[in-house]
């Protein structure tokens, strides 16, 4: 049994986080969908719990759990035995920086690969930023996040709780 992770932020899960997920469980036995903070960040949207609920209530993969972990992924990695990291690349941006992740994971864990996968092409713009960006101004997302968690998103942008 191959196991992949699949790590991100996630803040909020968007359609093409869903279309690489989804791509992944295609190729793997199991994928592991982790929810990691990112202190390189902007303050979250959401917290890690409530990203973890959002993620468990889109994702239809039976091949699929989610999970996270305060730690280096690649040490998440050997506790789970997993032979992948899964990665969604959209440019080339994208690329130069998942490159040095990728390396920098080889060289601390030999045993895993990174995988990229590309973007579709209706992703190829799409990120959790833009998201948040659009609807905090009060534009229309219904198009770039799972209609199971729109209401979520534009609730929390609106700043209820």
């Amino acid at each position: 049994m191959k196991t992949a992770i699949c790590p991100g932020s996630f803040d909020p899960v968007t359609l093409g986080h869903l279309d690489i997920i989804e791509r992944a469980a295609d190729i793997f036995d199991n994928v592991i969908v982790l929810v990691m903070s990112n202190s390189s960040k902007y303050q979250s949207m959401f917290t890690i719990d409530e990203r973890i609920s959002l993620l468990e209530r889109c994702i239809k993969s039976k091949n699929v759990v989610v999970d996270t972990y305060d730690g280096l992924l690649v040490q998440y990695a050997k506790e789970k035995g997993a032979v992948a990291i899964v990665k969604g690349l959209r440019a080339m941006s994208d690329f130069d920086y998942e490159f040095q992740q990728a390396l920098t994971n080889k060289s601390l864990y030999p045993d895993v690969e990174t995988v990229f996968l590309t973007a579709s092409g209706k992703n190829m713009f799409l990120s959790s930023s833009m998201v948040k960006e659009v609807c905090t101004l009060g534009g229309d997302i219904n198009s770039f996040v799972p209609a199971d968690i729109a209401p979520d998103i534009y609730k929390r942008c609106k700043g209820d709780n």
